[in-house]
């Protein structure tokens, strides 16, 4: 035994004693036998558990779960039309239904989930999630009146929060942090166009053919059957790395969510986010009545020529978005909040132009632009907040973020839009609605601001 300073050897007594040699012996043995705990295996580098093969079979299913959650959401904007004239309400009804009732009831959910997501299997949250929202979008297409229609929306809201929190984080323990960007994009960023694509377009076609309740039934169905692929197709690292639950103790609740709101950068982010949904929302359920209304376009045309438009753009606006970051983050991590600032920026004058004009076909051209510089800016969000959460604290900062812009942006962005659209009627008559969107234009300026200033501190909030 070598001696390090401080410290005392021992005697031996067997050199003294040549009869204690046999107890000291056993002793040894003793000593030798004695298991000795392993510490844990880490839980920074659960990615090391899989293979390729398996990261991207694990991405596919996150991304239908996704394609799924937003297919489910976004079908209303077409729907909104139809149920309006068969309940007889104002806009500011229809922005109270897709907009505040739905997003107060997910910010309500959001945080409790969130933490048994940070805590818990992640699998079992977004599969119980997943079918519970689904069941709810079939009872929407049950709804005999606009308040039953409420209820269910309500239940849509409050299951929701099972999709992304628990999803970000799974992605992260999949995959490498030098491949994470690209990932997230493509279950958060083309999930959430995939499932525009289907709700704009697939359901307005079955609602043109069979009526806005059977739209959303045949929205809901297939959710229940991808829930249970998705039991029985992902993996949760937790359960083989033996930490499940281990969280609670080490970090809690209220210690987690103050260590993340004492970082300013992503305060910021908290904020540049919840301010840029206040115009994207409005513009994402308000639009196809837009373009109704105001550019007399058919039911069809907003679900083909509008829809395919928009979710081209959001593809190539993520790809294009995820890509860069993990190219110029290397960088300089500042790229993470600068992208979206000057993209957001961009992107208001040139909503503004699409609006402002009289023909479908020039609409479609400028608001390809502002909807690939918008996905571009968004997508590089979720990517930032993971550099700076901490990873015992990334479902819970997601959630956060969540929380702030559904219950801010999504819940106030289309009944703002509502209200504005009811105010201007009496002086722009049918074309009250246009005028609405463009003052939510408005909101993307300072979302850009909040996102430069994140810029100054980003640095220093860094956390793996």
């Amino acid at each position: 035994m070598v001696a390090t300073p401080g410290t005392m050897v021992p005697p031996n007594p067997a050199a003294d004693d040549p009869g204690a040699e046999q107890s000291t012996l056993e002793a040894a043995s003793v000593v030798s036998f004695t298991p000795i705990p392993h510490p844990p295996r880490s839980a920074a580098t659960p990615w090391t558990l899989y293979g390729s093969w398996q990261r991207w079979t694990f991405l596919a299913v996150l991304f239908l779960v996704t394609t799924s959650n937003y297919f489910d959401y976004f079908i209303l904007s077409v729907l909104l039309d139809p149920i309006k004239r068969e309940f007889h309400v104002s806009d500011s009804m229809l922005g109270l239904l897709s907009g505040f009732c739905f997003s107060l009831c997910y910010a309500i959910a959001a945080l409790p989930v969130a933490r048994w997501a940070d805590t818990g299997n992640r699998r079992s949250v977004i599969t119980l999630a997943l079918s519970a929202w689904s069941a709810m979008t079939v009872l929407c297409g049950m709804a005999q009146t606009f308040g039953q229609l409420v209820v269910a929306r309500v239940g849509v809201g409050l299951t929701e929060p099972g999709a992304m929190p628990p999803a970000q984080s799974l992605i992260v323990d999949y995959f490498p942090p030098e491949r994470r960007a690209m990932a997230l994009t493509i279950v958060t960023q083309w999930g959430a166009a995939t499932g525009a694509l289907f709700g704009i377009g697939l359901g307005g076609y079955i609602a043109a053919k069979l009526g806005w309740r059977m739209a959303f039934v045949l929205a809901g169905a297939p959710g229940i059957v991808l829930a249970i692929a998705a039991r029985f197709m992902l993996a949760e690292p937790r359960r083989k790395l033996g930490f499940i639950g281990t969280v609670v103790r080490e970090e809690s609740f209220v210690t987690a969510l103050k260590r993340l709101l004492r970082k300013r950068s992503y305060l910021y982010m908290l904020v540049g986010t919840s301010v840029f949904t206040l115009s994207n929302s409005a513009m994402a359920l308000f639009l196809p009545s837009y373009l109704i209304r105001s550019l007399h376009t058919s039911s069809f045309q907003v679900s083909t020529v509008w829809g395919v438009d928009v979710t081209i753009a959001n593809l190539l606006g993520a790809l294009v978005g995820g890509w860069s970051t993990d190219l110029l983050s290397t960088r300089d991590t500042r790229w993470h909040v600068w992208l979206p600032a000057g993209a957001f920026a961009l992107a208001a004058p040139v909503y503004a132009l699409a609006l402002t004009g009289g023909h479908l076909w020039s609409f479609i051209c400028l608001d390809f632009m502002a909807e690939f510089l918008a996905a571009l800016g968004i997508a590089v969000v979720f990517p930032a907040v993971h550099a700076v959460c901490g990873n015992r604290r990334r479902a819970l900062a997601i959630a956060v973020l969540a929380f702030s812009f559904t219950f801010i942006g999504m819940g106030f962005g289309p009944l703002f839009a509502g209200m504005l659209s009811d105010a201007f009627q009496a002086l722009y008559g049918a074309e009250s609605l246009r005028y609405s969107l463009v003052l939510m234009l408005f909101f993307l300026l300072p979302a850009a601001a909040a996102f430069w200033r994140a810029g100054r501190t980003i640095h220093s909030d860094l956390e793996t």
